[in-house]
């Protein structure tokens, strides 16, 4: 029954069951703790889960590798900043099963930590651990996020000697790494090579043409796959609208985003309204992108509000911005991004009063701006640096580089918009090839 309730999303029927249990004297086993641990990921169970983590050591059961898993796989899944937790636990575990490694993996890969999901990977392979089409798909799409092609390609290798090429998972991921690398012909190849009777491969395909700038081919292959009648999902219908953003289809999206309940049977969810929200912002229809929001279901989260801030500064307008930023302020009022998005804003129109309060008003509430990070592979290894970053072996060379670029490039003065293009959050960068170093932070 508990399991029943979990599978259909009751997950309150389902915590209020695990207590009933226990009232009348039934003693939960590791199933039951498994089962229940799985749903106390969603923000508003989060208490649910610390405190089963609580009872499991009162009750001596956390050395048990199922249910070390499951707390661990509840970690992960809650936000970000509880991958900490989750580590810790693994680390504490004497014995580790490959669903212990897998669940560190693809939590370190889904959060963006790529260069510790690469080391673990390494590890694995050192410690003789089972390489599972998990582990591929994680670590492939790790690669796919640094751009790191060589590397991916002796994954991909590896993945053709263990038989796991053709699973969905591992197609998918490939698809991914190739079409991040911009070569869509080998996602193509890898896409050919997979059976094509799930909709994994199909979705990666579109999202692979949709991001390397052809949309239309994208689209064909998406009435394609309905043709062959592929079980369309909601993932679909985001690599759908996304390829009509990226080619300028404004009608034409809307119109998906219309027919997706009605034609296909599947709600629209708040992803696909963030689409429909870009794809106007592309058009600079920003009122309607406005009205658009106004009219949704359910309340916009973040992801929807900071779509429309970031049209609003292609755009330039700063009125909508303004307003859009408060709604995100309200949301998320320690988040740096909000303020970053605005603080350009600002100084690409040069406003730097306001520019300037913003700065004041993140110093205030202690938001600190997280540093952006650029990073080349060469010849197999990756180099990652910040701005004004002094940490590399070839620093001298790199800053003597620099300068001389800065040299080639003097005909760019203050009346090209420099200066606000490659304006750091924080204090002005005092010299030429610390501003080269920050442009690509944002």
């Amino acid at each position: 029954m508990l399991a029943a309730y979990l599978v259909h999303e009751e997950e309150e029927l389902g915590f209020q069951l695990f207590l009933d249990m226990q009232r009348l004297g039934f003693e939960p086993d590791i199933y039951t703790y498994t089962s229940i641990l799985s749903a106390c990921f969603e923000k508003a169970h989060k208490s649910h889960g610390q405190s089963l983590h609580a009872v499991v050591i009162k009750r001596g059961l956390e050395y048990l590798v199922p249910i070390s898993n499951a707390l661990i796989a509840m970690y992960i899944k809650s936000n970000n900043t509880s991958m900490g937790e989750a580590l810790k636990l693994f680390e504490s575990m004497e014995l580790k099963d490959r669903v212990s490694w897998n669940s560190i993996l693809t939590g370190f890969s889904q959060i963006g930590l790529n260069e510790d999901a690469l080391k673990l990977f390494g590890q694995m392979r050192s410690l003789m651990v089972e390489i599972d089409n998990y582990a591929f798909s994680a670590v492939l799409r790790s690669c796919a996020d640094l751009a790191t092609l060589q590397l991916g390609r002796q994954v991909h290798v590896l993945a053709i000697k263990s038989g796991f090429e053709t699973n969905d998972f591992v197609a998918s991921a490939l698809i991914f790494l190739y079409s991040k690398c911009g070569i869509i012909e080998d996602a193509r190849k890898s896409f050919e090579e997979t059976p094509n009777d799930s909709s994994i491969a199909w979705n990666s395909l579109i999202f692979g043409y949709a991001q390397n700038g052809q949309g239309s081919i994208a689209l064909d292959l998406f009435f394609l796959m309905r043709d062959r009648k592929v079980r369309l999902d909601h993932i679909t219908f985001v690599a759908v609208l996304t390829a009509c953003s990226h080619i300028g289809l404004v009608e034409e999206g809307l119109n998906f985003l219309k027919s997706m309940e009605s034609d296909y049977g599947i709600p629209p969810r708040m992803e696909h309204y963030a689409c429909a929200v870009d794809l106007l912002g592309r058009a600079r229809r920003l009122g309607e992108a406005r009205t658009l929001i106004e009219s949704m279901p359910f309340k916009p989260d973040a992801m929807v509000w900071k779509t429309l801030l970031g049209a609003c500064r292609v755009c330039g307008d700063i009125e909508l911005a303004t307003q859009v930023a408060s709604h995100l302020l309200e949301l998320e009022p320690e988040e740096h991004c909000t303020y970053v998005l605005l603080s350009h804003l600002y100084g690409h129109l040069r406003r730097w009063d306001e520019k300037a309060n913003l700065t004041r008003l993140m110093r205030e509430r202690g938001v600190k701006k997280v540093p952006g990070w650029s990073w080349i592979e060469i010849k197999n290894q990756v180099h990652a640096f910040n701005a004004e970053d002094q940490s590399h072996p070839l620093c001298k060379e790199i800053y003597q580089m620099l300068g001389e670029l800065m040299e080639e490039i003097t005909w760019l003065d203050t009346d090209t918009g420099l200066d606000a293009l490659i304006s750091d959050f924080d204090e002005p960068c005092e010299s030429c090839d610390a501003k080269l170093l920050s442009a690509g932070n944002f």
